[in-house]
Protein backbone atom coordinates (compact mmCIF):
# COMPACT_ATOMS: atom_id res chain seq x y z
CA UNK A 1 0.00 0.00 0.00
CA UNK A 2 1.45 3.24 -0.77
CA UNK A 3 1.01 6.51 1.44
CA UNK A 4 1.71 10.29 1.30
CA UNK A 5 3.86 10.33 4.24
CA UNK A 6 5.36 14.84 3.18
CA UNK A 7 5.14 17.25 1.24
CA UNK A 8 7.89 19.30 0.04
CA UNK A 9 7.55 23.12 0.57
CA UNK A 10 10.47 25.31 -0.03
CA UNK A 11 13.97 25.26 -0.22
CA UNK A 12 16.06 25.98 2.88
CA UNK A 13 19.93 27.66 2.38
CA UNK A 14 21.51 26.97 -0.96
CA UNK A 15 22.82 23.35 -0.39
CA UNK A 16 19.65 21.30 -1.56
CA UNK A 17 17.71 21.35 1.68
CA UNK A 18 13.84 21.31 1.51
CA UNK A 19 10.98 21.79 4.20
CA UNK A 20 8.56 19.40 4.42
CA UNK A 21 5.19 19.06 5.34
CA UNK A 22 4.79 15.64 7.77
CA UNK A 23 1.98 13.68 6.70
CA UNK A 24 2.59 11.18 9.10
CA UNK A 25 2.82 10.13 12.85
CA UNK A 26 6.32 8.35 12.42
CA UNK A 27 8.78 10.55 10.45
CA UNK A 28 11.37 9.50 12.40
CA UNK A 29 10.50 6.15 10.29
CA UNK A 30 8.93 7.11 7.38
CA UNK A 31 11.23 10.29 6.70
CA UNK A 32 14.74 8.92 7.88
CA UNK A 33 18.37 8.78 5.79
CA UNK A 34 18.52 5.99 3.75
CA UNK A 35 14.57 5.65 3.01
CA UNK A 36 13.25 5.68 -0.78
CA UNK A 37 10.18 7.36 -1.52
CA UNK A 38 8.12 7.39 -4.41
CA UNK A 39 6.43 11.02 -5.50
CA UNK A 40 3.89 12.86 -7.16
CA UNK A 41 4.11 13.76 -9.73
CA UNK A 42 6.48 10.49 -10.46
CA UNK A 43 8.96 11.89 -12.71
CA UNK A 44 10.05 13.80 -9.74
CA UNK A 45 10.92 10.62 -8.41
CA UNK A 46 12.39 8.13 -6.51
CA UNK A 47 14.01 10.44 -3.80
CA UNK A 48 16.57 8.89 -1.26
CA UNK A 49 16.52 11.11 1.41
CA UNK A 50 20.68 11.47 2.41
CA UNK A 51 19.74 14.02 6.00
CA UNK A 52 17.32 14.97 7.76
CA UNK A 53 17.13 17.66 10.48
CA UNK A 54 14.87 19.97 12.58
CA UNK A 55 15.68 23.57 12.35
CA UNK A 56 13.01 26.37 14.48
CA UNK A 57 10.35 23.36 14.46
CA UNK A 58 10.60 22.54 11.04
CA UNK A 59 11.75 19.61 9.40
CA UNK A 60 14.23 19.94 6.89
CA UNK A 61 15.49 16.97 4.25
CA UNK A 62 18.36 16.59 2.04
CA UNK A 63 18.11 14.54 -1.22
CA UNK A 64 20.71 12.27 -2.94
CA UNK A 65 21.71 14.30 -6.22
CA UNK A 66 19.72 17.82 -4.93
CA UNK A 67 22.94 19.85 -4.41
CA UNK A 68 21.69 23.31 -4.61
CA UNK A 69 18.49 25.85 -4.12
CA UNK A 70 17.44 25.70 -7.95
CA UNK A 71 17.14 21.64 -7.82
CA UNK A 72 15.57 22.11 -4.23
CA UNK A 73 13.26 24.59 -5.32
CA UNK A 74 12.05 22.56 -8.54
CA UNK A 75 10.91 19.53 -6.65
CA UNK A 76 8.62 22.18 -4.89
CA UNK A 77 4.83 21.11 -3.94
CA UNK A 78 5.96 17.32 -4.78
CA UNK A 79 4.33 14.52 -2.75
CA UNK A 80 6.32 11.88 -1.40
CA UNK A 81 4.95 8.54 -0.89
CA UNK A 82 6.10 5.43 1.24
CA UNK A 83 5.54 1.83 0.69
CA UNK A 84 3.79 0.03 3.80
CA UNK A 85 2.44 -2.86 4.51
CA UNK A 86 -0.95 -3.41 5.32
CA UNK A 87 -1.48 -5.47 7.85
CA UNK A 88 1.75 -3.41 9.73
CA UNK A 89 0.72 -1.79 13.37
CA UNK A 90 1.96 0.95 14.96
CA UNK A 91 4.26 -0.04 18.04
CA UNK A 92 1.88 1.76 20.30
CA UNK A 93 -1.00 1.38 21.56
CA UNK A 94 -4.20 3.74 20.70
CA UNK A 95 -2.11 4.74 17.78
CA UNK A 96 -2.79 4.52 13.70
CA UNK A 97 -2.00 4.49 10.31
CA UNK A 98 -3.89 7.43 8.05
CA UNK A 99 -4.61 4.38 6.09
CA UNK A 100 -6.67 2.99 9.16
CA UNK A 101 -8.60 5.93 9.64
CA UNK A 102 -9.65 6.88 6.56
CA UNK A 103 -13.50 6.76 5.36
CA UNK A 104 -14.33 5.81 9.10
CA UNK A 105 -18.03 6.82 9.85
CA UNK A 106 -17.97 9.74 12.31
CA UNK A 107 -20.51 9.53 14.99
CA UNK A 108 -21.23 11.65 18.55
CA UNK A 109 -21.56 9.30 21.87
CA UNK A 110 -25.26 9.99 21.69
CA UNK A 111 -25.46 8.34 18.22
CA UNK A 112 -25.74 11.39 15.90
CA UNK A 113 -24.34 10.81 12.30
CA UNK A 114 -21.21 13.56 11.52
CA UNK A 115 -19.70 12.71 8.45
CA UNK A 116 -17.09 10.42 7.09
CA UNK A 117 -13.73 11.00 7.25
CA UNK A 118 -11.90 11.64 4.11
CA UNK A 119 -8.44 13.03 4.97
CA UNK A 120 -6.37 13.27 8.33
CA UNK A 121 -3.94 16.71 8.11
CA UNK A 122 -1.09 16.60 10.19
CA UNK A 123 -0.73 20.34 11.74
CA UNK A 124 2.79 21.17 14.02
CA UNK A 125 0.23 21.84 16.90
CA UNK A 126 -1.85 18.63 16.20
CA UNK A 127 -3.73 16.24 14.27
CA UNK A 128 -7.35 17.00 12.49
CA UNK A 129 -9.40 14.68 11.25
CA UNK A 130 -11.36 16.32 7.93
CA UNK A 131 -15.14 15.30 8.46
CA UNK A 132 -17.28 15.27 5.50
CA UNK A 133 -20.73 15.93 6.07
CA UNK A 134 -23.98 14.38 4.51
CA UNK A 135 -24.26 17.42 2.66
CA UNK A 136 -20.85 17.83 1.38
CA UNK A 137 -20.04 20.50 3.58
CA UNK A 138 -16.15 19.73 5.97
CA UNK A 139 -15.90 19.98 9.72
CA UNK A 140 -12.59 19.81 11.20
CA UNK A 141 -12.20 17.54 14.62
CA UNK A 142 -9.21 17.65 16.86
CA UNK A 143 -7.53 13.77 16.89
CA UNK A 144 -7.27 14.67 20.59
CA UNK A 145 -8.31 12.02 23.62
CA UNK A 146 -11.04 14.40 24.77
CA UNK A 147 -13.02 14.42 22.00
CA UNK A 148 -12.17 11.33 19.82
CA UNK A 149 -13.52 8.96 22.81
CA UNK A 150 -13.22 5.92 20.63
CA UNK A 151 -11.97 4.21 17.73
CA UNK A 152 -13.69 1.11 16.12
CA UNK A 153 -11.53 -0.72 13.36
CA UNK A 154 -14.20 -3.19 13.50
CA UNK A 155 -17.29 -1.12 12.84
CA UNK A 156 -15.60 1.13 11.04
CA UNK A 157 -16.45 3.71 13.00
CA UNK A 158 -15.28 7.25 14.96
CA UNK A 159 -16.89 8.58 18.30
CA UNK A 160 -16.77 11.63 19.36
CA UNK A 161 -17.86 13.83 22.03
CA UNK A 162 -17.41 17.94 20.14
CA UNK A 163 -18.19 20.50 22.49
CA UNK A 164 -20.35 23.63 21.28
CA UNK A 165 -19.40 24.82 18.91
CA UNK A 166 -16.94 22.46 16.85
CA UNK A 167 -20.50 20.83 14.62
CA UNK A 168 -22.92 23.59 13.51
CA UNK A 169 -26.04 21.97 15.29
CA UNK A 170 -24.80 21.14 18.44
CA UNK A 171 -23.59 25.22 18.29
CA UNK A 172 -26.96 25.69 17.32
CA UNK A 173 -28.49 23.48 20.56
CA UNK A 174 -25.86 25.30 22.74
CA UNK A 175 -27.13 28.64 21.21
CA UNK A 176 -30.76 28.34 21.49
CA UNK A 177 -30.51 26.59 25.36
CA UNK A 178 -28.77 29.47 26.40
CA UNK A 179 -30.94 32.18 24.96
CA UNK A 180 -33.95 29.88 26.62
CA UNK A 181 -31.99 30.36 30.13
CA UNK A 182 -31.47 34.02 29.68
CA UNK A 183 -35.01 34.29 28.82
CA UNK A 184 -36.05 32.57 31.83
CA UNK A 185 -34.07 34.45 34.05
CA UNK A 186 -35.19 37.87 32.61
CA UNK A 187 -38.78 36.42 33.37
CA UNK A 188 -38.29 35.77 37.09
CA UNK A 189 -37.25 39.33 37.48
CA UNK A 190 -33.82 41.00 37.66
CA UNK A 191 -33.62 42.48 41.04
CA UNK A 192 -31.37 40.81 43.62
CA UNK A 193 -32.83 38.82 46.22
CA UNK A 194 -32.94 40.53 49.86
CA UNK A 195 -29.70 39.72 51.49
CA UNK A 196 -27.68 39.02 48.38
CA UNK A 197 -25.12 41.26 46.79
CA UNK A 198 -25.88 40.53 43.19
CA UNK A 199 -22.98 39.44 42.43
CA UNK A 200 -22.72 35.93 42.92
CA UNK A 201 -21.03 34.15 40.08
CA UNK A 202 -24.08 32.08 38.73
CA UNK A 203 -23.31 27.86 38.23
CA UNK A 204 -21.89 27.46 34.80
CA UNK A 205 -24.89 25.25 32.63
CA UNK A 206 -24.03 21.84 30.71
Amino acid sequence: MQLVVARIGRAHGIKGDVTVEVRTDEPELRLAPGAVLATDPPSAGPLTIEAGRVHSGRLLLRFEGVRDRTAAEALRNTLLIADVDPEELPEEEDEYYDHQLMDLDVVTVDGAEVGRITEISHLPSQDLFVVERPDGSEVYVPFVQEIVVEIDLEEQRAVIDPPPGLIDDRAEIASARRAAEEAAEEGAGNAPAEGSSGDEPKRDQD
